[in-house]
């Protein structure tokens, strides 16, 4: 797979450590970006600092 991420505009102003891309092409974003992202988008992100769980559908208490 290329590594031209130009179809990607809004990806320009992210940090390399804040997302990468998996073998399929897909793009996962990392614990920091979401962090500093600031909400839960409740899709189960596989980084996701926020406790959601992708098949409960709720957030796992602590």
């Amino acid at each position: 797979m290329e590594d031209d991420m130009s179809r990607f505009s809004n990806l320009k102003n992210l940090k390399k450590d804040e997302f990468y891309t998996s073998p399929e092409g897909y793009i996962i974003f990392t614990e920091k970006y979401l962090l500093k992202r600031g909400y839960c988008c409740k899709n189960g992100c596989k980084h996701c600092p926020y406790s959601f769980g992708k098949k409960s559908r709720r957030f796992k208490k602590n």
